[in-house]
């Protein structure tokens, strides 16, 4: 036997020996000193098997699983083809213009070349507002908050309001020196944005019409957005720059310019007062998400098409790009996560203008391949929805309905003047 096995021999034959009681009382005074039991282990390797006590891992592990976002919204149909489709013919294609509004009494409004047209969504009539003389043409339109009034900016830099029930223009407000491309209401007061990168405060209620002059951009103010509450106005330009406005002010709260091409695509979130997302052009491609209230950027999306317009669901938590080169398509996305539900293929050229309808649950968009369509995109999870009363399909006429076509709707709709929207 070697010396090492010897060694080992001794040492575990001392180690069985038993111990005098001098050597156990001391034991037990360092045990006591220490806190511990001198039965029990002080380090171990692996913590001991479960006991009976515990939870059942039967129950445990058969208990239903919660319900996610995501599993919620794979269960929601999405169409990837319209519910209705119009023509639409002489529709401007510039991507600066924004000719495309729904009223909250269910009337979408359209600018085609040098005429208005108004198409009831409840009803499926169809009628001219008016048309421009000589060689002006409709650069933007939008509908007062309570859908009694339009107001309509023409590329002579003035800018109308007409009454939608008597089909009648109540005034003109003139002053800008160039096209008025977008307009956003808030109240009484009604603000236009110009081609010479101006933005203009009127009071629609007195002679003197215009109260304030808001001047930060140095190229063609393309998109103009007031928040819900009436406290901040967002404007986005052709110089890649977006301002925030306080309401009480002409110097901008702060400018953002992080895109790095035309902010045309802006808007507010219905859910979270402080929350803007914001579109640039075919050179950006990204719409980035701010804080209003820090003037932080919280996130961005580089969506790989230019960005024409962005409209929030006020029941999901998603919003919807829509987009032109070189995709044309509608992009649906969750927030916050950004994780993108689905693409919608929508027209052979790129989508210029989207409008939601007042029941929130379809969106209207319009090309310069001459056609008007219409996707449900967010269907009420409530089944006494609103959606016969101010959606289109129970207000689509049933030829067009059965028809599925173009053609259809515009025998259907029995319009007896000549239009251009059928």
């Amino acid at each position: 036997m070697d010396m090492a096995s010897s060694q080992f021999n001794i040492a575990r034959a001392d180690g069985d020996a038993p111990l005098d009681g001098a050597t156990i009382a001391y034991q037990e005074e360092v045990a006591r000193a220490c806190g511990v039991s001198i039965n029990k282990r002080i380090l171990t390797f692996k913590e001991e098997a479960p006991t009976s006590e515990k939870d059942d891992l039967r129950q445990v592990y058969s208990r239903p699983a919660l319900k996610s976002s995501a599993s919620t919204s794979a269960k929601r149909r999405i169409l990837n083809t319209p519910e209705r489709v119009l023509d639409a013919p002489g529709l401007v294609d510039d991507y600066y213009l924004n000719l495309l509004d729904w009223s909250v009494s269910n009337t979408l409004a359209i600018g085609l070349d040098q005429s208005v047209y108004l198409w009831n969504a409840s009803s499926g009539d169809v009628d001219s507002l008016c048309q421009l003389e000589g060689e002006s043409y409709i650069a933007s339109i939008k509908w007062a908050a309570d859908g009694s009034y339009l107001a309509i900016g023409t590329s002579e830099g003035d800018v109308e309001i007409w009454d939608a029930e008597s089909q009648s223009k109540i005034r003109t407000m003139s002053g800008h020196q160039a096209r008025v491309g977008v307009m956003s209401w808030e109240r009484h007061i009604l603000s236009s944005g110009c081609r010479d990168g101006s933005i203009w405060n009127h009071d629609v209620r007195i002679a003197n019409h215009k109260t304030a002059e808001l001047v930060a951009h140095d190229h063609e103010v393309c998109g103009l957005t007031w928040r819900a509450d009436g406290a901040l106005l967002a404007s986005g330009g052709n110089d890649n720059r977006v301002n925030i406005w306080d309401a009480r002010s002409t110097v901008p709260k702060f400018t953002k310019m992080q895109h790095t091409a035309a902010v045309r695509a802006l808007a507010w979130c219905p859910w979270q007062l402080n929350l803007l997302a914001s579109g640039g052009g075919s050179y950006d491609r990204h719409v980035h998400f701010w804080n209003t209230t820090t003037t932080a950027r919280l996130n961005s999306i580089d969506t790989g098409s230019q960005v024409t317009s962005i409209q929030w669901s006020n029941e999901y938590r998603e919003l919807v790009t829509s987009h032109g080169f070189p995709h044309n398509h509608l992009a649906l996305w969750s927030y916050p996560s950004l994780a993108k539900i689905v693409d919608i293929p929508a027209h052979d050229t790129r989508v210029l203008h989207t409008a939601m309808s007042p029941d929130g649950q379809t969106i209207a968009t319009a090309a310069s391949d001459e056609s008007l369509k219409f996707w449900r995109i967010f269907e009420s999870r409530t089944k006494t929805g609103r959606a016969g009363k101010a959606g289109t399909s129970s207000a689509m006429p049933q030829a067009a309905a059965a028809g599925g076509s173009a053609a259809a709707a515009a025998s259907a709709l029995d319009v007896s003047r000549p239009t251009y929207i059928r």
